[in-house]
């Protein structure tokens, strides 16, 4: 099992110093382990999450939608949808009654990318050595920070 104080070789003024640390330390382990695990799809975590939001909605949504829904709020969330697009994940559709508005639309081919992701997606996730009950506790602390 893994211990902050070690694992960065470092001792801390308070508990409360110390969880904060270890959250934004577990957070960029989490994030490195996905990134990791989404290069041989040819996607990122982000693009992922759009991938799955436009799933999620069964239709095609606008893009603010698309951007209030996701996990990390990306600035740079129209050029993540260019590269879906480009690599026909995704589809823009255009709304007849306001040209200024776009919709978004998961293409057959995401859809099926999703389902390969989705097979070869660890079992747990980055959360294997947590019980349900632990897992439980976890998010409840977090909503809590939050």
């Amino acid at each position: 099992m893994g211990d902050i104080s070690k694992d960065i070789q470092s001792k801390f003024t308070s508990e409360k110093v110390k969880a904060f640390i270890n959250i934004k330390y577990t957070a960029n382990w989490i994030s490195s382990k996905e990134n990791e695990f989404f290069k041989p799809f040819g996607i990122s975590p982000q693009q992922f999450n759009i991938l799955r939001i436009l799933r999620g909605a069964g239709k095609a949504i606008k893009v603010q939608q698309i951007k209030d829904r996701m996990i990390e709020r990306a600035p740079n969330a129209t050029r993540l949808m260019d590269k879906l697009c480009a690599k026909d994940l995704i589809e823009r559709i255009p709304c007849p009654e306001d040209r200024r508005v776009v919709h978004i639309a998961i293409t057959d081919h995401g859809l099926k990318l999703l389902k390969e992701i989705s097979a070869n997606m660890p079992k747990n996730g980055w959360l294997s050595n947590l019980t349900e009950a632990e897992a439980t506790q976890l998010s409840e602390l977090l909503d809590k920070v939050r």
